[in-house]
This record gives C-alpha cells, structure tokens and sequence, in this order.
C-alpha cells in the first residue's frame, strides 16, 4: 500500500484500485474534528479524479474504533452556541456531501465503536462491512443535541422507522455487530482478524467489474430512494446510454464470447 497525501488527523492511501481513506485520531477512537471534515473534500476529490481507483474504502486507525461520533472537546471552543453550530454543520455538511456525491463505489469497514457521527459516516456509504466486536450506537439524548433530519432520513431509509426510534430513545451505544446486520445497518459481519482481508477482496472483486455500469447503478439506486416526483430520470437514461456506448461494452460482450475476464478501461 502506498501513501499518497497525509495530515496528521486524516490519512489518504491509494492501493491499486482502491483508495482508503483513514479517520487518525485513535487516541480519542477517531472521534472526527473539523480539521478532518475540511480535509475531506479534497480527499474525496482526488480519488474521484484518479481512473485507476475503482472503489473507495473508509476505515478508522487503531484497535478501537471506526468512528466514535464527533470530537466532543471541540465542542467548548467550536460549537459554543447556536451560531458556532451553524458554522459547523456548513464545514461537516461539505465533507459529508462529498463523500454523499462520489460516484463511485464507497465502503466502510467497521471494527469497534461506531457511535454517533460515525454512524452518520457509515450509513452515507453504499456499504457496511463490519468485524464481529463492532459495537453502534447514537447517543444524542444523553448530550441533549438536536440531531438533524436528514441524517436522520437517510438513517431511516435504511432501517425503517421502529430501529430508528430504538437506536434514538435508548441511545445505547452497544448495539452489536449482529443487532446490525438484523437492523439492515450493515451488510456484512466477518471476524475482526478477517476483516482487512475480506473487504479489500471485496473491494478487488467490485474494481474488475464495468465502472460505467456500477456508476449507473449507484446513481440509479440513489435516485429511486427519493419520491418519484423528485428523480432525475433523464441523467439515469444517460448512464445507462453512456454503458451501452462505451469501450467497455463491446470488450464485455468479447470477453463473454471468448470466455476470458473482461478488461474495462472506464470508458
């Protein structure tokens, strides 16, 4: 694996198709800071500009965590008041939806705490892969914070309105790995000691295949999720157009006929 761009709280690594980027706070169990969600978007950025990275994986540093929700001791000094907050949620709100808007695939890999925010970061993936000590939680009732409505939605969408409503009132933060995969949160449960393995092959497994075809799908899914009047019907028809145009295309349709893996090139 070979490092690519570094700060100190924040960590992007390319790794031949794939591009992994750390939450580096494990002393504090990769709690995230502002810092991080400014570094972010341009994290985020330079994976989705790179052709030869094909699926994009986020993991927290350590033993301990994935994401232990947000850096409380910013709180004093950066979310003070309501304003505070506001300023924030605009900083937080950029480095989440850069990670919402890249159209390619994005996995987290989850061992240890995933509370709070690190949910939120979580269920903004396409999908969950999670180690068996993996524990979850949104403790927001214990802090007396409003949490926002669209997280909230999306968290829904995913696991229905009853998990909601237990994950909220309970705000226990030690909900297992099996609770989760029961819920619907996440899609995988591995062994902690498998778990880097698992989803790297995973992740090589989704790079071999036709990139224009899963951003078709990731863009199809995300838009059938959203009320009928709302979709954006002519921009999935131009990706599907765009699929079926393609170099990739015609070498499928070959490799099928000659019985051989297909070599897709993204275009």
């Amino acid at each position: 694996m070979t490092e690519s761009v570094k700060t100190e709280k924040l960590l992007l690594q390319k790794d031949g198709p794939i591009g992994w980027i750390t939450f580096n706070q494990p002393e504090k169990r990769n709690a995230v800071s502002q810092e991080m969600w400014q570094a972010m978007p341009e994290y985020v950025a330079d994976l989705s500009a790179d052709d030869s990275i094909r699926v994009v994986i986020l993991r927290g540093a350590g033993e301990q965590a994935f994401v232990a929700g947000a850096d409380i001791s910013q709180f004093k000094d950066r979310r003070r008041n309501a304003a505070d907050e506001e300023e924030y949620r605009r900083i937080s709100g950029a480095g989440q939806q850069s990670l919402a808007t890249l159209r390619k695939p994005l996995l987290a890999m989850i061992h240890g705490f995933c509370i709070g925010g690190g949910v939120s970061i979580a269920i903004t993936c396409d999908m969950r892969l999670a180690a068996d000590d993996a524990r979850f939680g949104i403790p927001a009732a214990r802090l007396g914070l409003g949490y926002h409505y669209h997280g909230m939605e999306k968290l829904m969408s995913l696991i229905g309105p009853a998990y909601t409503k237990e994950l909220f009132f309970t705000a226990r933060t030690d909900f297992s790995a099996q609770d989760a995969l029961r819920m619907g949160l996440v899609n995988q449960v591995v062994p902690k000691a498998d778990l880097e393995r698992f989803a790297r092959d995973y992740a090589l497994t989704m790079s071999r295949n036709a990139p224009l075809t899963l951003r078709s799908a990731k863009a199809s899914v995300d838009q059938l999720v959203r009320p009928e009047a709302s979709r954006d019907y002519a921009m999935l028809d131009r990706l599907i157009k765009d699929c079926f145009d393609s170099q990739d295309y015609q070498e499928g349709v070959q490799a099928f006929s000659e019985k051989r893996r297909p070599q897709f090139q993204g275009r």
